[in-house]
C-alpha cells in the first residue's frame, strides 16, 4: 500500500519548556497529519542523548530521552503541582538551548520524583515495579551508569590534573587528543572510573549500587515515565491510523551503558578503550574520510551469543515504534575499521560484516522484519544484494537526483517500488536551502525535469516525491513549512549548532494539510 508521511522529531515541537515533548502538542500534530492524509510519522532515535546532544550518540540504546518528558503530564499525574510550572523561564522558540533546558527540566524531574514517591499509590507502585522487573536486563546497568557518571563529574569538578587524572591521561593519550582526554575524565566517561567499577567487579557493583541507590531510582523513574508517556503517544497515533517509523543508529556511543555492561561485544580493551573505531573512507567529499570514533562490534562474540543483544535491541524499539529504519545499513555487509588513535579515517580498511545472520536471528525471535535500510552513500554491489536478499526497502533522496537523466535517484530510474522516497533527510539541507546553494546548471536541470519555475521549490519537490513509484514518501516538516538553511536539523561533519531546530504552532496550517491531502489523493497514497 502506497503511503505518505512526515519526518519530524518530537524535540522540534512547540512547547513553553524549551524543547518539544510528549505533551498535548503531540496529539495536535497527529491530528494535523490526519487532516493532511498522512499515514507515517518518522522520528529520529529516541535514546538518552549524551554530550553533544546527538540522538545518534546516546548513553543507552534502550533508554528514552528524559528531555522529551512532558512537565504538564507530570503535573496531571500529581507528581508536581501546576503552580510549579507557572514561572517557566522564557526559552528560544526557534532553537533548543540545551544547557538552560537541561537545568530547568531536571529540576522539575527531581521534584516529580519526590512527589511520585510521596504518593505511595499501590497501583502506580505495582506498575513501576513491573516496568523495572521487565526491563532489568538494561535498566539496572543504565541507572547505575548514569548515577556513576554524575557522581564522578561532581567529585572531579573542583580538581585539576590530580594524580587520578594523570594516571588516566597516561593510559588514554595514545587513543585520543589531550582535549578529548580531559572531556572524558571530567565528563565521567566510564573508562575513567576507578578500575574496580570500570571493570564491574561484583563487590564494586554492590558498593556503588548501595551508595547511589537514590540516584539510580531517580533514573529508573525517568525511564518509567518516558515509556509510559510515549506509549500514550503511540496508542493515539495508531488509533488515528498513523504508523511511527523509528530509527536505530548502527553503532553505539563509546561512553554508554551498552559498552560498559557488554564490553565483550565490542572491540574494547581491558582499560576500556576502543581498539577499532567506526567511520567511512576518503571520498569525493572528504579527502580524510569521516572518523566517527564509535567502538566497532566484535561480531564473533555477538554470533557466539546468538545475536541476543541485537534481538533485544530491535524488540525494545518495536515496543515504541511500528517500523524501524537502521542507520548505515551497509555496515552489515562490510564496514570501515580504523585503528584507534588515528587522527583521520585514511588508514582504515574494509572488514566483512555479519550479513544476513543478524537479521535471521531477529526474524527467528520476533517474526517478519519491519525494517527500512539506510542504504545511502558509496555502496558496493554486495550491500544492495544483501538489502534485496532481505527484502528491505532502501532510501531514495530526491535532492541527490539532479544532474543527468540516468541518475538512480530520479524516480523514473527506480528499478522497483520497494523504496522510501524523501525530499531530504535530517542530514540534508532544507529543500529551499539546497536549491539556493545549487549551481545554476543544476537549478536549470531541476526546473526542466519538474517543469516548474522554481519559485515554490519546496512544494515542487514534495509533489515530485509523492508522485514517485516508491511505496513510501516522507517529507521533512521543514519542507512543508518552507524553511531555509538555518533550520536544517544536522550538518554532518560540523560539531556545533545541530539538533536544535524548533517550529512554532503558527508555522503549520490547514492550507498545508489540504495540499498534502490533495497530493496523496492525486498519487494514490
Amino acid at each position: 500500500m502506497r503511503k505518505c508521511g512526515i519526518l519530524v522529531h518530537p524535540i522540534s515541537f512547540p512547547s513553553k519548556f524549551g524543547i518539544g515533548d510528549m505533551g498535548p502538542y503531540c496529539r495536535d500534530f497527529i491530528d494535523y497529519m490526519v487532516k493532511g492524509g498522512q499515514k507515517l510519522w518518522q522520528i529520529l532515535p529516541l535514546g538518552h542523548t549524551g554530550f553533544g546532544d546527538s540522538p545518534y550518540q546516546s548513553f543507552s540504546t534502550f533508554a528514552g530521552n528524559p528531555l522529551m518528558l512532558s512537565p504538564e503530564i507530570l503535573a496531571e499525574k500529581g507528581y508536581i503541582s501546576k503552580k510549579e510550572l507557572e514561572n517557566t523561564p522564557h526559552f528560544n522558540e526557534r532553537k533548543i538551548e540545551y544547557g538552560s533546558v537541561i537545568n530547568y527540566k531536571y529540576n522539575i524531574y527531581r521534584m516529580a520524583f519526590k512527589g511520585f514517591r510521596a504518593m505511595k499509590n499501590a497501583v502506580l507502585t505495582r506498575k513501576y515495579n513491573a516496568f523495572c522487573s521487565k526491563n532489568a536486563f538494561w535498566l539496572e546497568d543504565y541507572s547505575l551508569f548514569m548515577a556513576l557518571k554524575y557522581y564522578f563529574i561532581d567529585k572531579r569538578k573542583n580538581t585539576w590534573e590530580s594524580a587520578e587524572y594523570k594516571t588516566y591521561y597516561k593510559a588514554a593519550s595514545r587513543y585520543m587528543s589531550t582535549n578529548a582526554v580531559k572531556d572524558c575524565f571530567y565528563g565521567g566517561s566510564w573508562n575513567s572510573f576507578p578500575a574496580d567499577i570500570r571493570d564491574r567487579k561484583p563487590e564494586a557493583i554492590e558498593k556503588y549500587s548501595a551508595l547511589l541507590k537514590e540516584d539510580m531510582d531517580f533514573y529508573k523513574f525517568l525511564q518509567f515515565e518516558f515509556y509510559s508517556q510515549w506509549a500514550e503517544v503511540k496508542a493515539y497515533a495508531n488509533k488515528k491510523g498513523i504508523e511511527i517509523i523509528g530509527d536505530i543508529p548502527i553503532f553505539v556511543a563509546g561512553d554508554s551503558s551498552d559498552t560498559w555492561a557488554n564490553r565483550e561485544l565490542f572491540h574494547i580493551n581491558t582499560k576500556g578503550f576502543a581498539t577499532q573505531v567506526a567511520g567511512v573512507p576518503p571520498d569525493y567529499f572528504s579527502k580524510d574520510g569521516q572518523l566517527w570514533g564509535n567502538p566497532l562490534y566484535n561480531w564473533k562474540n555477538h554470533k557466539a551469543q546468538g545475536y541476543d543483544w541485537w534481538v533485544k535491541r530491535v524488540e525494545k524499539i518495536l515496543e515504541l515504534v511500528d517500523i524501524v529504519r537502521i542507520d548505515h545499513f551497509r555496515a552489515f555487509e562490510s564496514y570501515w575499521s580504523i585503528p584507534s588513535g588515528e587522527e583521520t579515517a585514511v588508514n582504515g580498511k574494509w572488514k566483512k560484516g555479519p550479513g544476513t545472520e543478524v537479521f535471521d536471528a531477529i526474524e527467528r525471535e520476533l517474526g517478519s522484519l519491519h525494517i527500512i535500510a539506510e542504504d545511502l552513500g558509496d555502496l558496493n554491489p554486495e550491500v544492495l544484494e544483501l538489502r534485496d536478499e532481505l527484502g528491505l526497502p532502501g532510501m531514495k533522496i530526491i535532492q541527490f537526483a539532479f544532474g543527468s537523466p540516468d541518475n538512480p535517484y530520479l524516480p523514473h530510474n527506480y528499478n522497483s517500488d520497494n523504496y522510501v522516497a524523501y525530499t531530504g533527510t535530517h542530514d540534508n539541507d532544507t529543500t529551499i536551502g539546497w536549491y539556493k546553494s545549487c549551481y545554476e546548471d543544476t537549478k536549470d536541470f531541476v526546473r526542466r525535469m519538474l517543469n516548474v519555475s522554481g519559485d515554490n521549490i519546496n512544494w515542487d519537490l514534495i509533489r515530485y516525491t509523492i508522485a514517485s513509484s516508491a511505496k513510501y514518501a516522507i517529507i521533512p516538516i521543514q519542507d512543508i513549512i518552507g524553511c531555509d538553511s538555518e533550520d536544517r536539523m544536522n550538518t554532518p561533519g560540523v560539531a556545533g549548532g545541530n539538533w536544535q531546530f524548533r517550529f512554532k504552532k503558527e508555522d503549520i496550517n490547514e492550507g498545508q494539510a489540504n495540499n498534502l491531502k490533495y497530493l496523496c489523493y492525486l498519487f494514490n497514497r
